[in-house]
This record gives C-alpha cells, sequence and structure tokens, in this order.
C-alpha cells in the first residue's frame, strides 16, 4: 500500500513511487548497455573467461557476471572502468 504511513498523500506517494521504478529501470539499461559491449568485446577477441578477467583486472567469476549480464552486481562506475581498461571509451549522450 502507497499512502499514509510513508508521511505523503496517497498522490505525492504514487508519484514518487513512480518516478522511482523509473530511475531504476533506466539505471538497469544503461548497465545493460555497458554489459552487452564488454561481453561483446569478449566475445570479438575470443577470449575466455580467465583471460578476460585478466586484462579487465578484475576475477574469473566477475566476467561470468558480466557475460551472463547480472546488472545487480555492479555500478555503472565499475562497468565504465573495465570498459575502459579494454580501450572501450564510453561516451555519454544525455537526452
Amino acid at each position: 500500500m502507497i499512502g499514509r504511513r510513508s508521511g505523503f498523500s496517497a498522490e505525492e506517494a504514487t508519484r514518487l513511487h513512480a518516478a522511482s521504478r523509473q530511475q531504476i529501470n533506466d539505471t538497469r539499461r544503461l548497465k545493460e548497455q555497458l554489459l552487452s559491449a564488454l561481453a561483446e568485446w569478449i566475445t570479438q577477441h575470443h577470449l575466455k573467461q580467465a583471460e578476460a578477467a585478466k586484462i579487465m583486472r578484475v576475477s574469473r567469476p566477475r566476467v561470468s557476471d558480466v557475460v551472463n549480464k547480472k546488472t545487480e552486481k555492479f555500478t555503472i562506475d565499475a562497468l565504465v572502468e573495465m570498459l575502459s581498461r579494454v580501450g572501450e571509451p564510453v561516451r555519454l549522450a544525455i537526452g
């Protein structure tokens, strides 16, 4: 139930909840794009996960999380850093 328990009116609580969900979804989509770019780089270079891990300076299980696109396991910063390490610069476009 959204509403009175939060201290906001039901309408305001509903609006804030929708805005929060949108922000979460936007962040997830951005992480998915970054993970896809990393996974594609690994595939293009025909790397085993252990080889990619060494280049990316992360553990092999971390590469597995990349390949399996586990968005919840990464921050945007970590993904951008990994892309930088493999020579794939990230450019930000707003709007």
